[in-house]
Order: structure tokens, then sequence, then C-alpha cells
């Protein structure tokens, strides 16, 4: 696959010739036959297929959950899996490199706001001043500060999406992998939703990978990348609403 001149170094996320099998022998399973995908800084793309297609393989793979059989993902700047992993601290890779958004928010309970979003960085080293008050400008970037101090419980369910949505950006990582995060919304909130993950994409240069079956806002998206049978197929979208 070439890759795109604009992509630039140091951010995005580029799948080449990924592949992944369960079992040996008679019993293999191909789950992933032969993905290629590309994302670049500050563009959000569709992620979808049907049951059985090899989304969740794939996000798991891309989220460095699971190792796949071959194939070779370049995040940032950096090769971090060719053929095997390159990079020896995988944990730390999820923590600091890849943002994950969720259909559930899984806020920890007890946990105010800003903790709930300065945790990560807190885990990673960075002094608790400095992860706090990078929690508030991102709650601030997402109109949700003045909820800062608040317990998860007391949120909505749109407040606690923006609140996920905040953690997932907090280290600044290349590339955010969200999970159906539209699924349980209504329309309104479901397109508020996707309008803040491109406004943070392009605002930050992250690129966004999203996984859905929400016909709601599949027409949001400008490429989308089918999956069927273990394989990728790019397409352009409508890209409508966010112009």
């Amino acid at each position: 696959m070439n890759t795109l001149s604009s992509y630039k170094e140091g951010r995005g996320i580029i799948i080449e010739g990924m592949r992944k099998r369960y079992g040996e022998g008679e019993t293999a399973v191909d789950a992933l036959k032969e993905v290629n995908m590309q994302v670049m800084p500050g563009e959000v793309v569709g992620l979808i297929g049907p049951s059985g297609s090899g989304k969740s393989t794939l996000l798991k793979a891309l989220g460095a959950v699971i190792e796949p059989t071959a194939g070779r993902m370049t995040l940032g700047s950096e090769v971090i899996y060719d053929n095997r992993w390159l990079i020896k601290d995988l944990r730390a890779l999820r923590r600091d490199k890849i943002g994950f958004v969720f259909q559930a928010p899984y806020l920890i309970p007890f946990l105010d706001v800003t903790d709930n979003v300065a945790l990560l960085p807190m885990l990673a080293g960075r002094p608790n001043g400095e992860s706090r008050q990078r929690a508030v400008e991102l709650l601030e970037a997402l109109d949700v500060a003045h909820r800062a101090k608040a317990m998860p419980s007391q949120l909505s369910g749109g407040e606690q999406q923006r609140v996920a949505i905040a953690r997932a950006l907090v280290n600044q990582p290349p590339v955010i992998l969200a999970d159906e995060p539209t699924a349980p919304l209504d329309s309104e909130r479901a397109l508020s939703v996707i309008r803040i993950l491109n406004q943070m994409a392009e605002q930050y240069q992250t690129a966004i990978i999203v996984v859905t079956h929400d016909e709601k806002i599949i027409p949001t998206f400008k490429r989308i990348y089918h999956i069927r049978d273990g394989k990728t197929h790019e397409e352009m979208g409508e890209g409508k609403g966010f112009d």
C-alpha cells in the first residue's frame, strides 16, 4: 500500500497487510486476511462491517491488546509492529500512544471528573499539578469544565462521554480508537459526539478510527473502511455536517 503524501510524520497510523489467524491446521480461522488502512493526523474515519467480519479483532490488534499474525503497523513516526511487536512495553504503549473511547464511558466512580481525566498522565509519571492542569484544559475545550469537581454519577450521559473523550486525549496520543461511541445515544447526542471528535481530531492532529453500526453517524464520515471477511475496502463517505 502506498502511503499518502500528506501523511504527517509523527502522527497518524498506517496498517499494511495485517493478518490474524486463530488456531492451527484444519481448525485454523483467519479472522483478518488482508487489512490495509491509513488514517492521517486530524482525520476521523469510520470502520464498518457486519458481525463476524473482523472488526473486533482488528480493534484489539490496533489497540495492542492482541498480537497479529503478520503485517506492519506504524504509529506516529514509529514502526511498532513488523511481523512481531517491536515495542517491549505494550502496556505503556496503550497508555501513552493510544486513546480509547468505548460505548460506555467507564469512568472511575470514586474519582471526580478532573481526576478521571488526569489519572493517565499521573500513571505515566507526570506531576499531579501538571496532569490536572492538562485535564482542565481539555474539559474546557469540551465545554464540560463546569463539571470538573462533579462525580461521574452526577453527570448526564452526554457529559460522561465528553469526559471519556477528554481522557482519551489527555496524553496526546497519535491515534484514538472509538468503539461504538454513539450506540446508546439519541440522534442529537450521537451527532454531537461525532462533531466533538472531528473538532478534537483537527485541534490536536489526532487520527481517530470510529467503529460503528450507527446509521445516524455514517453519513458524517469523509472516508470509510468496510471490513468484509477479514479484508478492508476503502471508499469515500458523504462527509455531511462538519464543513
